[in-house]
């Protein structure tokens, strides 16, 4: 959340953010988010594939930015590592990034965790099932550790010492690849089991939290990792000559911040000259990852490297994690563009919100024995197939094109209100001034309030009720292209359902 400065108040997350965001206008709130509320300018959001993912950025962008309004994570420790170290026999430790990024000491490092204490991490669990030593020096005789069972004692028996070096290798494999440990994960589970049957309460919590981080490392996180590296990404999608770029900053390996630019694909203007332009006022990385590579990429890294005086690389992506973190720009780009559309056709349209959700009925008569109705949706601007929908004409004889979209209409919101499915944000007629009149009085009679507009095929006019000049969109704007889509959608999707019957009847 911004202020009228573009300076950012506020970093939060949610799984629903339509609901969240509406939470901070509907209600009565405190002293302090009412002050937040009072300064709200704009509101910008980033997408992340998971709620872990969400915690690590918005944690990484307060320390960064340091909101006036947030207070919960400024000071909390950072994400939790865990490391195994590099000795001769080898112990589990907590490890966590030093402010400027990087581990303390050598060792294979895991992680990160998205809870960040030692006792949440439960390393004890990890420690006693596979006998790992807790001792910072090796003592010459064995220790308690030894007489409870949690460790065989590398220090005195040469057993122990033979066996050490493959327990260390099964806990790594478990901290690399959990998705492939079943067998430790379900022998987890049945002590957990065993110790609440046993009313051991605080030995199965311990157990159910190993689970729960493991479970954290089932999938790569891409809002931070352990390289040391400092990389930059960026996704780009170009509509109608303008390019949206977007970009994530990774700082020894966390998620630092993240920018949205534009600019029109005119003359030279391409993405290999937005990355030269963008580097001669920000700090270069040592990599450079495009969602598409320049034609210039040669000369891109020679003039960076010079000016950054180390080696730069630029690169499309290579690494699983690289693939990830460009998917996830371009998926966040999309959603930008859906919301920057929709809030363009809201102002076309006059409409109260933003239409995400679009359904548009049209009429496929063949002769005045076959008609048929369909409807087409788009949810933010793309098909939803499951919506559609397609229509016998039961009340109407005769080609009387007004009757059947009063019926059509009629039918589909008169079931959606009794089933209490969620309804369109706008109900789109393939037609003019009479097929939408017809539209909104079924709508009427159907009880159901709807914005409602039609598409006249001549001149490509918008009509919409009480309104007697249709409204003209340029024929290059994307809000028209949405329309046309969803009008395009319905007459195909009723084609071929009319030539279907069609067919069934004159093969009888």
């Amino acid at each position: 959340m911004k202020d009228d400065s573009d300076t950012i108040i506020y970093i939060g997350k949610a799984k629903d953010l339509k609901r969240r965001v509406r939470s901070y206008f509907n209600r009565t709130h405190d002293y302090k988010t009412a002050r937040l509320v009072e300064k709200i300018h704009a509101i910008e959001y980033i997408l992340t594939d998971t709620e872990s993912e969400a915690y690590l950025l918005e944690s990484g962008m307060i320390k960064r930015h340091r909101p006036k309004f947030n207070i919960e994570l400024k000071d909390q420790e950072r994400y939790t590592y865990l490391k195994v170290t590099d000795e001769k026999y080898p112990r589990l430790v907590v490890a966590r990034r030093s402010r400027t990024g990087h581990f303390l000491g050598r060792g294979d490092v895991y992680g990160p965790f998205v809870y960040g204490s030692s006792k949440l991490l439960t390393v004890g669990t990890l420690r006693k099932s596979f006998k790992i030593r807790t001792c910072k020096k090796l003592p010459k005789k064995v220790c308690l550790e030894y007489h409870l069972g949690n460790c065989e004692g590398p220090c005195e028996f040469a057993d122990a010492q033979n066996q050490y070096d493959i327990h260390v290798k099964n806990l790594k494999s478990v901290l690399k690849n959990p998705n492939q440990s079943e067998a430790f994960t379900n022998k987890l589970r049945d002590e957990m089991v065993k110790a609440a049957d046993m009313r051991q309460f605080e030995r199965a919590r311990e157990i159910r939290d190993t689970l729960r981080r493991l479970g954290n490392l089932q999938y790569e996180q891409k809002m931070a990792t352990i390289s040391k590296k400092n990389e930059e990404f960026f996704g780009i999608h170009i509509r109608n000559m303008t390019a949206t770029v977007m970009n994530f900053r990774l700082v020894s390996g966390v998620i630092r911040d993240s920018d949205r630019f534009t600019f029109e694909t005119i003359g030279d203007n391409n993405l290999g000259n937005f990355i030269f332009q963008y580097y001669s006022t920000h700090p270069i990385p040592d990599c450079v990852v495009l969602s598409e590579m320049p034609s210039e990429r040669d000369i891109l890294v020679k003039l960076l490297s010079r000016q950054a005086g180390h080696s730069v690389d630029i690169t499309t992506p290579n690494t699983p994690m690289r693939e990830n973190m460009i998917k996830l720009l371009l998926k966040n780009i999309d959603a930008t563009l859906s919301a920057d559309l929709h809030a363009e056709l809201q102002q076309a349209l006059n409409l109260t919100s933003p239409p995400s959700i679009i359904e548009c009925f049209d009429i496929s008569n063949h002769g005045a024995e076959f008609a048929v109705g369909a409807t087409s949706c788009l949810v933010d601007g793309k098909p939803e197939k499951s919506r559609y929908r397609r229509f016998r004409i039961k009340t109407v004889s005769g080609r009387d094109d007004y009757a059947m979209i009063h019926e059509i209409v009629l039918r589909r919101y008169s079931r959606l209100k009794r089933e209490g499915v969620r309804m369109p944000d706008l109900v789109l007629i393939d037609g003019g001034r009479g097929q939408l009149s017809s539209a909104v009085a079924a709508l009427q009679e159907a009880g159901v309030e709807l914005p409602c507009a039609s598409l006249a095929k001549e001149n490509e006019e918008v009509y919409v009720p009480h309104t007697p000049e249709p409204i003209i969109i340029p024929s290059n704007s994307t809000s028209l292209h949405i329309l046309q889509y969803a009008r395009d959608e319905a007459h195909r999707f009723g084609v071929a359902y009319n030539n279907t019957i069609r067919k069934i009847k004159l093969e009888k």
